[in-house]
């Protein structure tokens, strides 16, 4: 009985230092810095934390999505698992954040940005709200205290998280994702990009006369287009596309992880993409290829506009900014980088990293690795999102999984 009393204690000891120890690794864990260590950026480069967990409030990051930065230089960022915006000041200019200011929260999976002027517009899953100055407010950077209606009922489920971002022909864009992997829409807004006036009305592709509402749909056959910017020269609209998920290329045949190809389109008035129909082909960018599994009438894929340039199947580029306002060497200037999301449901893991798109002439031409090692051995510790140059020249990356944001400088000589 004795021993049978000290075994019990001796177990009941060994079970609570067990878990003493787990909770403090859990704690640990969450409040470890994302270790940048294993990051490979080209020589020259350098990548650093400018807010993650340890800044001040930094638990308003987790979820990190989109970024935009205010006429002042203030870096503002959507958390969609958070119903949240924040604002990131860095006071003193020195590459780190202050701290993280909670601007607005209780929005609705928050994710796209813009700025009009002194209003903040914010992308909910349902409809856009606008933020507007108010300098009593000091609480919450100097905004109003509730968001305001601004574009009503877009419609929500599946691919729900959106972009809104204002064009150079001053005009407001938004994607709305499709409801499913492959499917025929009963909603024609669906696996679009819309465009409105700056006022908050349809301005679509198509013009609609007498009594009918005007559409606000621009471009159509997108899956999941989130990330969208134009080209500094030619003022094109680019944007990214998440492809479908479990296809093949035979009529009933085993699941392909290397189809379909993800997208970068060049986003032109009225045309349509190709979704749910038809893919493109990595190896002839002027050609579609029609799933042979949901097909379309005879000859419709010919009919449909191919991508400009393909990545690697369902590396799930997101966000996309060209290079022209960083201070980089020359030949980035007409250059993109694409933060690519990485995949879910791959045997083999792909993605997790920021590719460089190069240009020639105007056009994509081809895709490198930029910065790598968010994916290390089979195991993924952060998953890059946005992108977007800031007013001190630098390039912002948020991160999601890891709840941080990072900077990447330019330092010629640098190892």
């Amino acid at each position: 009985m004795v021993l049978e009393n000290k075994m019990q204690k001796l177990l009941r000891f060994t079970i609570f230092t067990l878990l003493v120890s787990l909770a403090i690794f859990n704690i640990q864990t969450a409040n470890a810095k994302p270790d940048l260590s294993g990051i490979k950026l080209p020589a020259g480069f350098k990548i650093s934390i400018y807010a993650d967990s340890k800044t001040k409030q930094g638990n308003y990051l987790a979820g990190a999505r989109f970024m935009a930065f205010d006429a002042s230089g203030n870096l503002y960022v959507s958390s969609a698992e958070g119903d949240r915006v924040v604002m990131l000041p860095d006071s003193n200019k020195d590459g780190v954040a202050d701290e993280v200011v909670l601007v607005a929260g209780n929005l609705n999976a928050p994710q796209g940005l813009a700025f009009v002027g002194d209003v903040l517009l914010i992308a909910n899953q349902d409809g856009v709200v606008k933020l507007e100055k108010d300098a009593d407010n000091i609480s919450n950077g100097g905004w109003s205290a509730n968001a305001k209606p601004f574009i009503s009922d877009l419609p929500s489920g599946g691919h729900t998280l959106k972009n809104i971002k204002l064009g150079p022909d001053g005009y407001l864009y938004l994607n709305i994702g499709s409801s499913c992997n492959v499917c025929v829409e009963s909603d024609p807004r669906r696996a679009t990009i819309l465009r409105y006036t700056l006022d908050g009305k349809p301005a679509g592709a198509l013009v609609t006369l007498g009594r009918h509402q005007q559409s606000a749909v621009w471009a159509r056959g997108l899956r999941n287009s989130q990330g969208f910017a134009w080209h500094p020269k030619t003022g094109d609209m680019f944007a990214t596309n998440n492809g479908a998920d479990m296809r093949s290329d035979t009529k009933n045949g085993a699941v392909n992880d290397e189809l379909p190809p993800e997208h970068l389109n060049k986003i032109e008035a009225a045309k349509h993409y190709g979704w749910p129909y038809c893919w493109g082909d990595p190896n002839n960018l002027k050609a579609q290829v029609e799933d042979p599994n949901f097909t379309a009438e005879p000859g419709f894929c010919k009919t449909t506009q191919a991508p400009a340039i393909t990545f690697k199947a369902h590396a799930t580029p997101i966000g996309i900014t060209f290079l022209e306002k960083t201070n980089w060497s020359a030949d980035y200037k007409q250059d993109a980088i694409v933060a690519m999301h990485g995949s879910w449901n791959r045997k083999q893991p792909y993605g997790y990293k920021l590719v460089r798109i190069k240009f020639k002439n105007n056009q994509p031409v081809e895709v490198k690795d930029f910065a790598t090692g968010w994916l290390q051995d089979g195991a993924v510790w952060g998953r890059p999102v946005d992108v977007t140059v800031g007013t001190d020249h630098a390039l912002y990356v948020s991160d999601d999984k890891a709840g941080a944001i990072y900077r990447i400088t330019y330092m010629p000589g640098a190892k």
